[in-house]
């Protein structure tokens, strides 16, 4: 028997970019009426292990906790489940071994995206913590289809990029979007066409901040919520709009 589709949400990394996802499926999602959006069920519980402190040996694993998370979305029967943070996807074949059902990877959806815009991007501008970019997951896809990757300098990662997502954390989002704002403007100036926001508080930063850049970044939690909303209408649910 096929599961009823049920989309779990592994939050809490942190709490507003949850929120955002949630949102952004949303406004992804084409309905007429309640009933046509996705039902979804979020474990959105911030008492997570940093993952940045980490990976940068500085911190506990977040490990037990998120396995916590998914062992509870697991328990509502879930038939997806989304992960609205980057970094936390270092743990990612963890997760999925120990889950029933299937999650999406934000990386894989996110790069599926951008390999679907013709004529692609020269240049991309990445921003995301230093776990992601030694992680190499989005450089390497994009890479292989002959996209030139443009990294935050060790500077700009400690003085615009940390500082900046850490103010998402605090509510400081003026300080955050100037930060954020600042970074983006350094990679653009440096031949950057597309900006990859690959950390989730960015894109909340950066649209606090009204950034012009919004208009040329890609957003990963957008990305993941549109694969939601695909699996969703693949099934024949949702009201499509004319």
């Amino acid at each position: 028997m096929v599961k009823p589709l049920l989309f779990g949400v592994l939050g809490g990394m942190g709490p507003l970019a949850t929120l955002d996802l949630l949102q952004k499926i949303i406004a992804a999602t084409p309905a007429n009426r309640d009933q046509d959006h996705l039902p979804v069920v979020s474990w959105n519980v911030p008492q997570i292990a940093d993952r940045q402190k980490a990976l940068a040996g500085k911190g506990d694993s977040p490990l037990p906790q998120l396995l916590n998370g998914i062992k509870k979305l697991n328990q509502l029967e879930v038939s997806h489940i989304v992960i609205p943070c980057n970094t936390a996807h270092h743990w990612y074949d963890s997760l999925a071994e120990a889950s029933q059902a299937p999650i999406l990877h934000i990386v894989d959806e996110t790069v599926a995206q951008i390999l679907l815009t013709y004529p692609y991007p020269q240049k991309i501008g990445l921003i995301a913590t230093h776990g992601t970019l030694a992680a190499g997951w989005y450089q390497q896809k994009i890479r292989a289809a002959g996209i030139e990757v443009i990294f935050p300098t060790e500077e700009e990662m400690g003085k615009f990029f940390v500082a900046g997502c850490y103010a998402v954390k605090q509510g400081e989002m003026a300080l955050a979007g100037d930060l954020l704002e600042k970074l983006a403007a350094s990679l653009v100036k440096r031949g950057a066409e597309k900006l990859l926001l690959a950390c989730t508080e960015v894109p909340l930063a950066l649209a606090a901040h009204h950034s012009s850049f919004l208009e040329i970044s890609i957003d990963p939690t957008e990305m993941l919520a549109k694969a939601c909303v695909k699996l969703w209408l693949e099934e024949g649910y949702g009201t499509p709009r004319y």
